[in-house]
This record gives structure tokens, C-alpha cells and sequence, in this order.
């Protein structure tokens, strides 16, 4: 019988281990709670970054060049949104916008978060189920030298150039868990932190009241899978984020980020050495091959996970 998964998920990494893990193991046992603070207005429409991203990722319809976004995508409308002055600097393709205008659509007519997403998986094929973090709106703002910064405006205007001194989760002390996401924590065979960036894409889903608390209370195996591998960021700015907000850069960095959450740390070959450092933590140490650079390679990781 295939274990019980519920995956702390977000970004590009988080969707490429979602991919192998339902090839191993049966979606319908498998519960995403996913970040929902990168969240986003765009041309007066709601987006929802790395809730999409999961649920193209799974549905096999992902731009595989990018990691989000859907493959063979056009860009008529933003490129026609300019004539009005419209900037281009956050691309939504076509076909990405009527998931973004159904989307919408539903939250204005008063429908939970859980609800919307629930029916975008649905409509896709997802067998999966995802489940927003809260059904509240919080928000990511980055604290940086010049000021603070809307998350997509650090991540995707400027490039995640800016150098990070702190983090704001706006309307997290008020939002509530999903409903389910409590449960799928707590009961749970294997609960898996996925290779996210701990600060933008696991921070704020714990963040949010109880579930934090869940995780560390939870009778699951808990593992994590380090984002970083030989002192660098496989995707994205976790490594300068590292060092700029005063940890290590490294897998064990990472694994004393999770400590008191997490049973076992995943981390890479090349970080071999640091196993016995991860391990004075407290935390078991496996170290298997973690780039996922290919279907066979992206289920080879989550067979190796589900075993642990």
C-alpha cells in the first residue's frame, strides 16, 4: 500500500519532486500544501505562482524550459496590454491567464482559496490534492537595504538582485490553515519539506498559525530535502539569502534552519562530508543523488525519499 505523503511545497524544485513522487507512488495519496504568499494582482487578475506551478507540473503540461508557466504558451495579450502602457516584466502567457481569470472570477464570487484550487487541480487531471497553505490572503514582503519590496517585485523585476536583511509575512498572524491541511499534516505517513527555498517558499507557509506546530508535533517521518548542494542554490536566490540573513551556506545551513521539524535530512553526494555535522543536530543524515534533471532522476529521488 503506498504511504500516506503530505509535501510542504513551493517553487520550481518543489514541483519537480511532486513529478517523481506520483510516479512512484499513487497520487490519491499525495497532499501538497502549497505557499500561497507569492500571490500576486496582475492585470486586475489573481495569481497564484506556486499553487499553478504544481498544478502544471503535475498535470504534465508544465514549460519544461522554465519550470512554470504552460509549454507552448503565447503572450498576445501582455504583449497587446502595452499599448496601454501595461509593463511586461511579469509574463503570463494565454493561456496561463484564463486559469488566472477563472481563478478570479470564483474568489469574487466568495469562494475559499481551498475551494478554487481544488477545482483548477480538477480541471487539469490532478489526482493529487493540493491545498493552499491558509485560505486568507498573506503576503511575502522582502526587507532590503533600500526598503521593502513586494515579493514579485524582489523576485521577478529586479531579479532577486536586491540583498535580503529580513522577511514580512503580511496577514499571516490573522489567516487560518486550509481546510484539511492541519489533518494531512498530522496523519500522514511520510511528511516531506521539499527542495524550496526555506526562507520564500517554507517560511510563510509556516508562518501560518498551527502550522508550524503541526509539523513539529506531527507522528509522520518528517524529511527535508536540502535546496542546496555544494554551497550553491540548484534554482533561485536560497544561497545568498543564506548568507545575507547570517547562516551557513550549505545543506547543514539548511538542516539547522529544520531542526526540531524534520526527522531525517536529504541532502546530495557531493555534500557527503557534511553528513556527520548534519547528524551532531540530531537529525539522521541520507545522502543519495538530489538533481533532478530528468523524469528517471526526478522518481529515483522520491522512491529513495519514500523509503527513507
Amino acid at each position: 500500500m503506498t504511504p500516506a505523503f503530505t509535501v510542504l511545497a513551493g517553487g520550481v524544485g518543489a514541483a519537480r519532486f511532486l513529478q517523481g513522487l506520483v510516479r512512484v507512488a499513487d497520487p490519491a495519496a499525495v497532499t501538497v500544501v502549497s505557499n500561497v504568499a507569492d500571490d500576486v494582482e496582475m492585470f486586475g487578475l489573481h495569481v497564484s505562482p506556486d499553487v499553478d506551478i504544481v498544478i502544471y507540473s503535475l498535470a504534465g503540461v508544465v514549460n519544461p524550459e522554465t519550470g512554470w508557466g504552460l509549454a507552448g504558451d503565447s503572450f498576445a495579450v501582455a504583449d497587446a496590454l502595452r499599448r496601454f502602457g501595461y509593463d511586461r516584466w511579469f509574463n503570463l502567457g494565454d493561456r496561463d491567464l484564463a486559469t488566472a481569470v477563472h481563478r478570479t472570477r470564483l474568489l469574487r464570487e466568495g469562494r475559499p482559496m481551498h475551494e478554487v484550487v481544488a477545482e483548477l487541480a480538477r480541471a487539469f487531471g490532478v489526482g493529487a490534492t493540493i491545498l493552499p497553505a491558509a485560505d486568507g490572503r498573506v503576503a511575502t514582503f522582502v526587507l532590503t537595504a533600500d526598503g521593502e519590496l513586494a515579493f514579485q517585485d524582489y523576485m521577478v523585476r529586479l531579479a532577486a538582485e536586491p540583498e535580503v536583511t529580513g522577511l514580512r509575512f503580511a496577514g499571516a498572524e490573522e489567516a487560518v490553515p486550509a481546510p484539511g491541511a492541519l489533518d494531512a499534516i498530522r496523519d500522514a505517513e511520510r511528511l516531506v519539506i521539499a527542495p524550496s527555498n526555506p526562507f520564500l517558499s517554507i517560511g510563510p507557509i509556516l508562518a501560518v498559525p498551527g502550522l508550524r506546530e503541526a509539523v513539529a508535533a506531527s507522528r509522520a517521518r518528517r524529511i527535508a530535502v536540502s535546496p542546496i548542494v555544494g554551497g550553491e542554490a540548484v534554482k533561485g536566490p536560497a544561497a545568498r539569502m543564506l548568507a545575507s540573513l547570517g547562516h551557513e551556506v550549505s545543506a547543514a545551513g539548511v538542516a539547522a534552519i529544520y531542526r526540531g521539524l524534520i526527522d531525517v535530512m536529504v541532502i546530495d553526494e557531493r555534500d557527503r562530508a557534511l553528513a556527520p555535522r548534519i547528524e551532531a543536530l540530531g537529525l539522521a543524515c541520507a545522502v543519495t543523488d538530489t538533481m533532478m534533471t530528468s523524469p528517471e532522476r526526478k522518481a529515483a529521488l522520491a522512491e529513495f525519499v519514500a523509503g527513507l
